[in-house]
């Protein structure tokens, strides 16, 4: 009947909801005291969770997206998900992008805010420092990081981030069997993944948030090519002047050359 396909519903979204969690799953019995976990997971994940279409979602969403991982909203109309291989590579991808997203629009946004002992600069234009007389201080501070070599830069780059990713994916000293998309120990070093309730949460909040960056960064891109000024002064001239500046009179008018 009704009740019973309702409290099957719900006793499998808690399952799902607290294995995906890397937790074990649950009997019925052990399920029923779960009711702070799912609800607020039940939002998020398994068949009951917010869908792309809304209210509008019945028979859109295919079979194979279950709502087992975050931001999995049902939504695949070009089958990029139907091959479960294709589908963890894409995953990884995705991910690693998206944080690298939400680092890129900081450091976008980042280097207009700053004052003082640097002069608010637009992003595509801060690293052409180095190559100046002084170099290039980092946040201004010349005691912090002082940097002339671009070749130093490169390489310390290079090393830092390629031990990262070899211990993120191979496991070694910052922790050994990690999962690749989120490694945990040394990569959590504030415990914020230590709940499975709120590390559930926090997978979701990560992924929206970085689906969000990679959209800003293409348009702080599109930004630079057109107006050639930096977000933050973009977004400056639109609040004062919003009916004459805005994105469907600027595009009309490339400015940018780079020089």
């Amino acid at each position: 009947d009704k009740g019973r396909k309702t409290l099957t519903s719900t006793t499998t979204t808690r399952t799902m909801a607290l294995s995906v969690r890397g937790l074990p799953k649950l009997s019925s019995t052990k399920a029923s005291k779960a009711s702070r976990v799912v609800t607020r997971a039940s939002m998020w994940y398994g068949p009951d969770r917010a869908k792309w279409l809304g209210p509008y979602s019945e028979n859109s969403c295919p079979s194979y997206l279950k709502g087992e991982y975050p931001g999995d909203y049902g939504w695949d109309s070009a089958g990029l998900s139907a091959d479960p291989e294709t589908f963890a590579a894409y995953r990884e991808c995705e991910l690693i992008h998206a944080r690298w997203g939400m680092l890129g629009a900081l450091g976008c946004v980042g280097p207009e805010l700053t004052g003082d002992g640097m002069a608010p600069n637009p992003w595509f234009k801060q690293g052409a420092l180095i190559f100046s007389e002084g170099g290039l201080d980092y946040l201004g501070n010349p005691s912090l990081v002082h940097a002339q070599s671009i070749i130093a830069i490169l390489a310390c780059q290079v090393v830092l981030m390629g031990l990262s990713e070899a211990y993120r994916v191979n496991g070694g000293p910052a922790g050994e069997g990690l999962d690749k998309l989120y490694p945990g120990e040394s990569f959590d070093p504030l415990g914020l993944a230590d709940d499975p309730d709120t590390f559930a949460e926090l997978k979701v909040k990560e992924i929206k948030n970085g689906r969000l960056a990679m959209f800003s960064m293409f348009g702080f891109y599109v930004q630079a090519i057109v107006t050639g000024k930096g977000p933050v002064e973009n977004w400056q001239e639109h609040i004062a002047d919003p009916w004459n500046i805005n994105g469907f009179t600027e595009i009309f008018a490339t400015k940018f050359t780079p020089n």
